[in-house]
């Protein structure tokens, strides 16, 4: 089960960020970008979980 809520929230997060990314305030694009990799990370932590069975 947690190798899918991490997959929901990296999608989430990282259409947030992409979303932030066009903005035209220069730090709301930071953001954006520091979201956007906090939600690929969490996808790959998804897919780690998944594969050793959410035992990690």
């Amino acid at each position: 089960m947690g190798e899918l809520k991490e997959k929901i929230k990296g999608n989430t997060n990282e259409a947030i960020g992409e979303m932030k990314q066009k903005s035209n305030d220069p730090e709301m694009r930071q953001e954006g970008r520091e979201q956007e990799t906090k939600g690929k990370a969490q996808q790959l932590k998804g897919e780690v979980e998944g594969a050793l069975g959410n035992d990690v």
